[in-house]
């Protein structure tokens, strides 16, 4: 189902409705009928608000610790890369803010790194009402990540997993992701722009030999490459980092590992938590 069907649904669900009353009784009779038929009932038996429900990682001790390294390892594949060094400074800035979402997806599925989320626990009506006055001169409570939109990034990394990359395959989509002229505020944009070319030539050619009976293989990779361009960096970044960084900025921490931490991790947080 696509996003926009599933805001059609939303919309049309009883929850929205604008009888309060109705809505509530609703959602009660909806929860009560799923847990009787064990929530294996068909898709169109239930409320698709489920869908916008926020939610965390199942396991975030284990998953933002894989996180943490296939960030470290895409890090140092912009370090490693001498044509990247030669652009200016303010082109690397701009690139890295840019690209390093992509690329690091792009390291998700090469380590085959796969997560399971659960509902954020929702704090009782007690709690909320005991905490108001406390949680007003605290810093606002952070955004939590949608179901649906932690759906959207799996599907995203299990289209490319049905691709099965090569090694090389992969490391010419970073670089061919990496050198983006489309950036604003490129001061070396024409000499990106070759880099880029440069790197989907030798994708295009390393395709050749590994897989010469398909001949549409280059421009699907390119076309489901571009869909990580659309997963938004604040969804990676609370969903995989949040948890061990708190509330500093994930593309400062970059910075300092690109440019002055050699073989560095994630300074952790208090604590690991939803």
């Amino acid at each position: 189902m696509t996003t926009s069907g599933m805001d059609v649904d939303c919309e049309r669900c009883q929850c929205h409705s604008d009888d309060k009353r109705t809505a509530i009784l609703y959602t009660l009779l909806s929860q009560n009928l799923n847990h009787s038929r064990g929530g294996r009932g068909p898709a169109h038996q239930r409320c698709l608000c489920h869908q916008r429900r926020t939610v965390c990682l199942r396991t975030p001790h284990v998953t933002c610790q894989a996180a943490s390294n296939v960030l470290v390892k895409t890090i140092s594949f912009m370090k490693n890369l001498p044509s990247f060094h030669l652009l200016p400074r303010e082109d690397q800035l701009l690139l890295l803010d840019s690209c390093w979402v992509p690329l690091f997806l792009l390291g998700l599925v090469q380590e085959m790194v796969t997560f399971e989320v659960m509902e954020t626990p929702a704090p009782s009506m007690l709690k909320k009402i005991l905490l108001d006055g406390r949680s007003k001169r605290e810093e606002p409570e952070r955004m939590q990540p949608t179901l649906a939109a932690v759906q959207r990034l799996q599907c995203c990394l299990n289209t490319f997993w049905s691709l099965d990359l090569s090694p090389k395959e992969y490391a010419y989509l970073k670089g061919a992701i990496l050198f983006n002229p489309d950036v604003p505020g490129l001061r070396a944009s024409l000499y990106i722009e070759s880099l880029q070319r440069e790197a989907q030539r030798a994708l295009q050619e390393v395709l050749q030999p590994l897989h010469p009976e398909d001949q549409g293989r280059f421009a699907r990779i390119l076309l489901i490459a571009s869909t990580l361009k659309s997963i938004p960096p604040t969804l990676i970044t609370d969903l995989f980092f949040r948890p061990v960084i708190g509330n500093a900025d994930i593309v400062e921490l970059i910075v300092e590992m690109l440019y002055e931490i050699t073989g560095g991790q994630l300074a952790p947080a208090a604590h690991v938590a939803c």
